[in-house]
């Protein structure tokens, strides 16, 4: 199968129709894709996996569904087994562990994207622009913001990637801002 990114976005949006998770799977889109060219590896493969690792997420968000209901769904449409392998390496309770640096870097990226995005939100201008690492880990030590992301992830992901954390945070920041228009992390006008 010749692996394509409108057909994998088609897939996407038509299990996802709602704007965050479909904002989600931009940004670790562009996170895996800014990795993909660090690392020398397949951006192109690496990219359709980050756009595809939650498709399924919205229809089936249960332990017992997500993201095994969208690896059936993948095999069916015989995408190959390393996509399939990587998204299902993704959810810690699949027990498919990671194993390839495309594994590790969509862990890596998966969590720390979405952290990403609301700590831009929550700046004066909503965007990823003027970010810093810095400020990403000042919210990481509070326990109330974006309570439902584990640290221990984000800081495991960077592990798993052979990083410093601030490295990561840095890198992943850079990577969305090339996508920070169509991720909604522009600047905001004032009203």
């Amino acid at each position: 199968m010749k692996l394509s990114r409108e057909a994998a976005w088609t897939l996407l949006t038509e299990y996802t129709q709602g704007e965050s998770l479909r904002k989600h799977a931009l940004a670790v889109e562009a996170a895996v894709r800014g990795y993909a060219r660090k690392f020398g590896e397949d951006e192109h493969v690496w990219g359709i996996v980050a756009l595809l690792h939650d498709f399924d997420y919205e229809r089936w968000p249960d332990l017992d569904n997500h993201p095994f209901r969208g690896a059936e769904i993948l095999r069916g449409l015989d995408y190959p087994e390393l996509v399939v392998r990587a998204i299902l390496s993704h959810a810690e309770y699949s027990n498919v562990p990671r194993e390839s640096r495309l594994e590790h870097t969509l862990f890596a990226c998966d969590e720390m994207a979405g952290f990403v995005t609301a700590a831009a939100l929550v700046r004066p201008s909503k965007s990823v622009l003027d970010l810093e690492p810095s400020s990403v880990i000042r919210r990481m030590k509070d326990k109330a913001f974006a309570r439902a992301v584990n640290r221990d992830d984000l800081r495991r992901g960077a592990e798993e990637l052979g990083l410093p954390l601030e490295e990561h945070i840095a890198n992943v920041i850079t990577f969305m801002r090339e996508r920070a228009d169509a991720l909604g992390l522009l600047p905001s006008r004032p009203s």
